[in-house]
């Protein structure tokens, strides 16, 4: 007889000095919390590459914006600070964002920070 054990673990609280309970729990910046925590992001992002796809979104939660580029690569967008997406995600917001790149494998190849509008 057979008995599989399955194994549920919450996502982790903390990468370094980074708190991502609250980067986490501030969709879209729109609490600025994030903000405040990208410092700590910048100090962490040679942790976060080379990681898959599938754990970099259970860390860092839900993207504000995911997108599909060319030859299989995913880019996956967080805003820091809020911005005119807070109130109509339609628009395109000027607001500072991380934007995580992920290779054809789904392996975080690049890390970048810019405040124009995608």
């Amino acid at each position: 007889m057979l008995f599989f054990v399955f194994c549920c673990s919450s996502a982790p609280d903390k990468v370094g000095n980074l708190d991502l309970v609250k980067w986490r729990s501030d969709r879209g910046g729109c609490g600025d919390v994030r903000k405040g925590l990208e410092k700590e992001f910048v100090k962490i992002q040679s942790e976060l590459l080379g990681k898959h796809i599938d754990d970099v979104g259970y860390m860092l939660g839900r993207p504000d914006i995911q997108q599909l580029g060319s030859r299989d690569q995913k880019f996956y967008v967080y805003f820091v600070e809020k911005g005119i997406h807070c109130t109509d995600i339609t628009q395109k917001s000027a607001a500072q964002k991380v934007i995580l790149r992920f290779n054809a494998v789904g392996l975080l190849s690049e890390i970048t920070f810019q405040a124009r509008p995608l």
